[in-house]
């Protein structure tokens, strides 16, 4: 059954009288209540578009952090074949937080990275809830410089809430790491094409987002800092979460006023995680227009078009 978010309430409610109509059909009596059904779904299409055309920008991070959301091995799963993991970053080991290796995405050789969270309370502890080490983010410079080497475009998918700040990845240079990571984003001469599906959170997102196309998923987020740890902050109290979520600008909508990202994926009815595949394949489609439209470029012009999407961020906002 279906995870129910806190503002979905009225939602599950409807959703438990339909299929107590239907249960009731299906009993010896042999009632048609196929009209009754029919009204109570209309009524259930109408709560949903109108609940999900007005989020708040807290209600978006509970939709963007859904359990049954599709993650990294989803996606990779249903859009990408002969995926092959490439493991380690030749340095210290391996890190499952953040996965990647060599792919087709619908028969275009590719490199495809990104974080996994896990989907089971075993998968994510080995995941890390998808907060990767310095030897993640080394192991994306590795993978991209792999990918430059071979001509390949890189696709990266972000989900994460933040790099990981423990004592042992602060030991092994986690600032550096991810500097270093960003870095090569930007000096890459393949094209970059990068969604976040899920959270976007920190440096940890930005690592391997500095793309020449950033997309996102319509319900994902994407900021500096959580909320939470943006209220711990100001205030002192996460309380505030709320009011720094609308503060940050976090939405797929806002960033794309401010020039932040290029593109939004429209999420099925009801989020992604009410239809996965239909979600997974609008990602795809994205995805492969994203990357058509650098077909042919140069890499000397990847670079430079991507040093300029970057410089003019937040141009837009102030015009």
């Amino acid at each position: 059954m279906m995870t129910f978010l806190e503002f979905e309430k009225p939602i599950a409610e409807l959703e438990g009288k339909i299929r107590e109509l239907r249960s009731f059909a299906g009993g010896s009596g042999g009632v048609d209540v196929s009209p009754e059904v029919g009204q109570l779904e209309t009524k259930l299409g109408k709560l949903l578009k109108d609940t999900y055309a007005d989020l708040s920008p807290s209600q978006k991070i509970q939709v963007a952090r859904h359990p049954e959301r599709p993650h990294f091995s989803d996606i990779v799963a249903h859009l990408f074949q002969d995926f092959t993991p490439l493991a380690g970053d030749r340095a210290f080991g391996e890190d499952e937080a953040l996965i990647g290796g060599l792919a087709r995405f619908r028969g275009q050789a590719c490199v495809v990275m990104g974080h996994e969270k896990g989907s089971d309370t075993e998968s994510r502890l080995r995941h890390n809830f998808g907060m990767a080490r310095p030897e993640g983010y080394r192991k994306a410079i590795r993978l991209m410089d792999m990918a430059e080497r071979f001509g390949l475009p890189v696709l990266t998918l972000v989900d994460t809430s933040g790099a990981y700040p423990g004592v042992g990845a602060e030991e092994r240079g986690q600032a550096e790491a991810i500097a270093r990571s960003t870095d090569r984003c930007l000096s890459l001469e393949s094209p970059l094409v990068t969604c976040i599906v899920g959270e976007g959170g920190s440096g940890g997102a930005v690592a391997i987002a500095a793309a020449n196309k950033v997309l996102m998923m319509e319900h994902a987020v994407y900021s500096v800092i959580s909320p939470e740890g943006c209220a711990s902050i100001l205030w002192r109290t996460n309380d505030k979460a709320s009011e720094a979520a609308t503060a940050l600008k976090i939405t797929a909508q806002d960033l794309m006023g401010l020039g932040v990202i290029d593109d939004i994926v429209l999420e099925p009815l009801g989020g992604a995680h009410r239809d996965p595949e239909r979600a997974m394949n609008q990602l795809g489609d994205g995805l492969e227009h994203a990357v058509r439209e650098m077909a042919g470029i140069d890499g000397a012009r990847l670079k430079e078009l991507r040093r300029e999407k970057f410089l003019a961020i937040g141009n837009a906002g102030l015009a």
